[in-house]
């Protein structure tokens, strides 16, 4: 799936800051926990706690957040519908990693199982 230039520069713009109280509002609300997410985007993006704090305190875009990021080498197994999108189909790397991340939040807030969310080959 190929998304606007649009689409893909309003993601590189956006900062990782305004979205993460809603990532927290989001799992919360299905019983499940911020150490939880914190585990979810430190398997994604190897951002341990204080790092994570950093970049949100710094008010970082998702451009810079996934160039800082050291994606996880199974990353490429995060797969289905989000927003409409499908995930394998994005051609823009930074908005398949926005997804892929929104995903697995998406996943955690359903109720999946951790070892299922932190997928191993």
């Amino acid at each position: 799936m190929n998304t606007s230039d649009t689409h893909n520069e309003r993601m590189a713009k956006m900062t990782f800051s305004s979205v993460y109280p809603h990532y927290v509002t989001k799992v919360k609300k299905k019983d499940r926990t911020k150490e939880e997410l914190h585990t979810v985007i430190e398997w994604l993006t190897c951002f341990n706690n204080k790092k994570l704090q950093e970049l949100i305190k710094e008010k970082v875009t998702f451009d810079i957040f996934f160039k800082q990021a050291t994606i996880h080498p199974n990353a490429h197994l995060i797969t289905g519908m989000i927003c409409g999108y499908r995930i394998e189909e994005i051609e823009n790397k930074l908005t398949k990693q926005v997804r892929n991340h929104d995903k697995l939040v998406d996943e955690l807030a359903k109720g999946k199982k951790m070892e299922k969310i932190l997928r191993s080959e």
